[in-house]
């Protein structure tokens, strides 16, 4: 079941980055939550390099969403070089 609701959070992520990032963000159902839950991860990993979490806990739901509008960020960079 913890599968399944990470999927749906990472979903529900994704979709906030993508609507508070500027310009075309044209992706499906699939890379909208992979981007959620691959910006969750993110976050995760940075907040502990850092020291703001704590070992064995996860970044909350603003920094999945920044995660997610920072990996955005850097796709449209890498897109628009090709």
């Amino acid at each position: 079941m913890h599968f399944i609701w990470s999927i749906l959070i990472g979903f529900i992520v994704g979709l906030v980055a993508r609507a508070l990032m500027p310009g075309p963000n044209p992706m499906g159902f699939i890379l909208t939550t992979i981007l959620g839950v691959v910006g969750a991860l993110v976050a995760t990993f940075l907040g502990q390099g850092l020291g703001w979490y704590a070992e064995g806990s996860g970044a909350g739901f603003i920094a999945s969403v920044v995660g997610a509008m920072v990996l955005l960020f850097i796709y449209g960079l890498v897109s628009r070089r090709h």
